[in-house]
């Protein structure tokens, strides 16, 4: 019998949740605590690149129910601080799995906590915004320490951490399409490959590196954190801007965003699941969608754009197009791993804009 690990989560504010700790062995790990929606795609969310520097609180109770396979990874390897659940399943049934969540983690050195009242803390950072918090098995008096010293993501580099270290290809399509990797999930690369040749590169590249590889079209990805801090990329950016199409998702959008002269915010708790309602301002019709992001772009702050989304629970500005030059975003997730598939017509929308803006490749 496996031996019970307790432990206790602490947050900046003080507020504590005892638990058993599950995953990787740790004293102490800390992160922002940010909460998820999901029903299903639990290790989609956990290999998703945007949460680094973060603790994922899943707001479903049974987690782990159909274990992990390699198929489901979304990166080479989580770069989430932690993972918390109110139930850990002790019983792994798919006829895909290959492993338990809980030997999962403890392969890829990430902690957990399970028996954790979720919707308690959910309530919490709902209320009180997502905030930095600490858990382990040490003791009250240093997990509070803990929490109180973690930075958070405001204001943090955190791109350096998850972008590829070399550039590599992918074969797909007809048209060659350079992609930023701020923290790329595999299933964007998968759509986008539908469509194009991908050659997906650092974040540090140079707007004459990209050049240099002709592309019909330049995509920004998804990433983890302050857009303010990838200033690299926002100056790489001006210099591509109406010499080639540009799509971003996420923190692509963002960055397109700051690029064209907007601001950006950090929100209180963020859009964090598959189950958004997101209304497209072009034809009216609603999109389910999956998102994960903490930070947004203020409204009206982008010039010489046409704002095309808008999220439905708060209003968040969710797309736009620029008027004169061939370049549009979306703040959500289109290639919806986990999610629902409304919004994959955009993969074709920007094979469209390269389409009119080339011609039809050969």
């Amino acid at each position: 019998m496996t031996q019970i690990r307790e432990g206790a989560l602490v947050l900046a504010d003080g507020t504590a949740f005892e638990g058993e700790l599950i995953g990787a062995e740790v004293d102490v790990t800390s992160g922002e605590v940010v909460f998820n929606t999901v029903l299903s795609g639990y290790q989609e969310v956990i290999t998703d690149p945007s949460y680094a520097g973060q603790i994922i609180n899943f707001t479903y109770p049974h987690i782990g129910n159909y274990g992990v396979t390699a198929a489901d990874d979304e990166a080479e390897r989580p770069f989430c601080r932690g993972v918390v659940v109110r139930e850990l399943s002790r019983r792994r049934s798919n006829w895909r799995s290959e492993d338990d969540l809980d030997a999962y983690l403890r392969s890829e050195g990430i902690p957990g906590i399970a028996g954790v009242d979720t919707r308690r803390l959910t309530r919490h950072v709902r209320e009180n915004g997502a905030m930095p918090a600490a858990f382990g098995s040490s003791s009250f008096e240093q997990l509070t320490k803990a929490a109180s010293s973690e930075p958070g993501t405001t204001g943090v580099d955190l791109v350096s951490a998850v972008t590829t270290s070399k550039a590599y290809e992918v074969k797909g399509g007809h048209f060659r399409v350079v992609a930023y990797d701020l923290g790329i999930k595999k299933s964007i690369v998968e759509q986008l490959s539908e469509i194009a040749t991908v050659f997906v590169v650092p974040a540090q590249t140079t707007s004459d590196e990209v050049l240099a590889l002709e592309p019909h079209g330049v995509f920004l990805s998804n990433g983890p954190g302050d857009p303010m801090m990838a200033g690299q990329v926002v100056t790489a950016l001006g210099a591509l801007l109406g010499k080639v199409p540009v799509f971003g998702i996420c923190l692509g959008h963002q960055i397109l965003s700051l690029a064209l002269g907007g601001k950006s915010y950090k929100m209180k708790f963020g859009h964090h699941g598959g189950n958004v309602p997101v209304r497209n301002l072009d034809n009216g019709r609603i999109e389910i969608t999956s998102q994960n992001h903490n930070f947004a772009i203020e409204s009206g702050s982008v010039p010489g754009v046409t704002e095309t989304h808008v999220c439905l629970n708060d209003g968040a500005l969710e797309g736009l197009r620029c008027n004169d030059i061939p370049a549009f975003s979306v703040q959500y997730h289109p290639e919806a791993s986990p999610g629902p598939h409304d919004s994959r017509y955009l993969f074709q929308q920007f094979a469209d804009l390269m389409t009119s803006f080339h011609g039809s490749p050969k």
